[in-house]
């Protein structure tokens, strides 16, 4: 749990820090905006393709992934009766943020010092990567350039820098090809940096305005931070205990289940211009109800 701690307080570092040079940094105009392209164009990708080609794709087929992607896929659900009548794209972020876990930068030290098996997050990275990222990207370009054609909706995925190296990457993983360390030691540096340019750039949104602004989005906040905190580990819980995995899975997938929701969120609002004040307070607001939700899972568990 201390490295878990540690893991908040690393972000809660980058994050002020954006947030300060955002505030008093001077910084010309657009920064914000120019930081969260590099990380989506160039940086992300590089990550993202380092991390498919050390993963195994048969790791997508378990019962704890499967009831992991059941409650997420009910929470997106379930959050866009909270945002009806809005436009599409601010839809789907709103639902990104109830249901798309911080798997990478909160959820490896919550693996790793609360459930002691950094292996069980690694299937819901896979996941994110090849199902939820790709599919959020192709719903996110049709809804803000409102191309719907089947051919249009076909290469979305084949255009954007996310799905390019994560099919990349697979590729990799599954034929075992070597690529030659000078170019992945560049690659993986540039992807090394890709959490803290995020992070940043998020920080720096967080000096524009104040949390839970009065608005159209503060009802869709609230319902995605309850979503992500605490519906979404109650709902694998329960369907853990239906399927009938053995206690420590289901202790397992609950606690997986209560991670913030991922800055990517914020990443994919920056990148497509929509639902940014939703990503952002959705995001920060998930990451500080992340930590009484784990402390409290981890105490009934050890009651039970």
């Amino acid at each position: 749990m201390i490295s878990a701690l540690s893991g908040f307080a690393v972000i809660g570092v980058i994050v002020l820090a954006g947030w300060v040079a955002g505030r008093w940094g001077r910084l010309p105009a657009g920064t914000e905006a120019a930081a969260g392209r590099l990380a989506y164009t160039v940086l992300s990708p590089c990550l993202l393709f380092v991390s498919a080609a050390a993963s195994d794709p048969a790791a997508l087929f378990t019962e704890p992934l499967l009831i992991s992607a059941a409650a997420a896929l009910i929470c997106f659900g379930l959050h866009t009766f909270t945002t009806r009548g809005r436009d599409l794209g601010t839809r789907i972020v709103g639902a990104l943020g109830a249901g798309y876990v911080n798997a990478a930068f909160i959820g490896i030290p919550v693996a790793s010092y609360v459930l002691h098996d950094t292996a069980l997050v690694v299937p819901i990275i896979m996941l994110q990567l090849l199902v939820f990222m790709p599919a959020t990207v192709t719903l996110l370009e049709l809804a803000t350039t409102g191309h719907t054609s089947w051919r249009t909706s076909l290469t979305v995925p084949l255009r954007s820098p996310l799905t390019v190296a994560v099919g990349l990457g697979i590729i990799v993983s599954v034929t075992g090809l070597r690529v030659p360390s000078v170019l992945l030691e560049p690659i993986s540096a540039m992807g090394n940096s890709a959490a803290p340019v995020v992070l940043v750039a998020f920080g720096m949104s967080l000096s524009g305005g104040r949390l839970l602004e009065p608005g159209p989005d503060r009802v869709p906040i609230l319902a995605a931070v309850v979503l992500k905190a605490a519906i979404m580990p109650a709902l694998a819980f329960l369907l853990a205990l239906v399927v009938g995995l053995a206690p420590e899975e289901v202790y397992a997938v609950t606690v997986l289940a209560a991670l913030p929701a991922a800055q990517n969120v914020f990443l994919y609002a920056q990148a497509f211009n929509t639902g940014l004040t939703l990503a952002r307070d959705a995001v920060f607001l998930s990451t500080l109800a992340c930590l009484p939700a784990l402390l409290t899972i981890a105490i009934l568990h050890t009651l039970t």
